[in-house]
């Protein structure tokens, strides 16, 4: 067993989202639909899903640098969100432009390489896979919505995708605040989606998809039936599916949960 130094806990919130990243990267296209395999091998790699959670926490610190040294700024307002959006885009693209193989969609590549980047009414899973650092310096569920809604609005600006990005970012945000699997449950299902099925349910007929609503609920699923961030790394590999990409959302709850300890 590994610990890695207790960095989920201790405030490095991307460590589970990148992890689960790097653990799926060889199962998206070979899906491993058992809790038994190497966790990383010679053939896993980061991916995108680890390239724009990097950008996403590096817009939240442009923006702090920028606004909240503004001693008349002392919240997150208009101004702060607003600059959080325009920070999450040059992010976005200063630093996916350099990494232009690491899988993004078709639409997304074009929005990462275009000079003129605009919401294409997007509800694909990268809206929530990159979301991560903002349940780490929201303060309440309002600052998580606001907070998501900037920066996953810039691209993924469809009902669904907002959706999923909060419904992922406001489970991360709960389990960081010392809130138990039961209420995290009921706020996902009184606010977003239905948890009406087990992972051993799903797991022989699931199939590959790139929407937030058909990877999200499944991902938030995949950590409320584990009982550590291995556990639940391992559930959200084990149906198929986007494997990178739902271990990425997977990881970046039960980090905020559970130590990260890798078994």
């Amino acid at each position: 067993m590994t610990k890695i130094m207790n960095l989920g806990k201790d405030g490095n919130y991307m460590i589970g989202a990148i992890i689960g990243d790097i653990v799926g990267s060889r199962f998206e296209f070979n899906n491993h639909r058992s809790m038994e395999f190497e966790l990383f091998t010679e053939d896993s790699f980061f991916t995108d899903d680890s390239i724009m959670t990097l950008a996403v926490a590096k817009a939240i610190m442009m923006t702090d640098q920028v606004v909240l040294n503004d001693l008349t700024s002392t919240s997150i307002d208009t101004e702060y969100l607003e600059q959080l959006s325009a920070n999450t885009v040059k992010a976005m693209q200063s630093i996916g432009r350099k990494y232009p193989d690491c899988g993004y969609g078709g639409s997304f590549y074009g929005w990462i390489f275009s000079l003129d980047s605009q919401p294409y009414n997007s509800y694909g899973n990268g809206a929530a896979m990159r979301i991560s650092p903002v349940s780490e310096v929201a303060s309440s569920i309002e600052e998580v919505k606001k907070l998501s809604k900037a920066v996953t609005g810039i691209s993924h600006n469809h009902e669904e995708g907002i959706k999923g990005a909060e419904a992922t970012a406001i489970a991360a945000y709960l389990a960081r605040t010392g809130h138990d699997k039961e209420q995290i449950r009921k706020y996902i299902e009184d606010h977003y989606y239905a948890l009406d099925f087990t992972i051993d349910e799903i797991r022989k007929t699931y199939q590959f998809n790139e929407t937030c609503q058909e990877t999200v609920p499944q991902a938030i699923q995949a950590f409320l039936e584990a009982d550590s961030f291995g556990g639940a790394i391992r559930n959200a590999i084990s149906i198929g599916g986007d494997s990178d990409t739902l271990a990425s959302i997977t990881g970046s709850i039960a980090e905020a949960y559970y130590d990260v300890l890798l078994e």
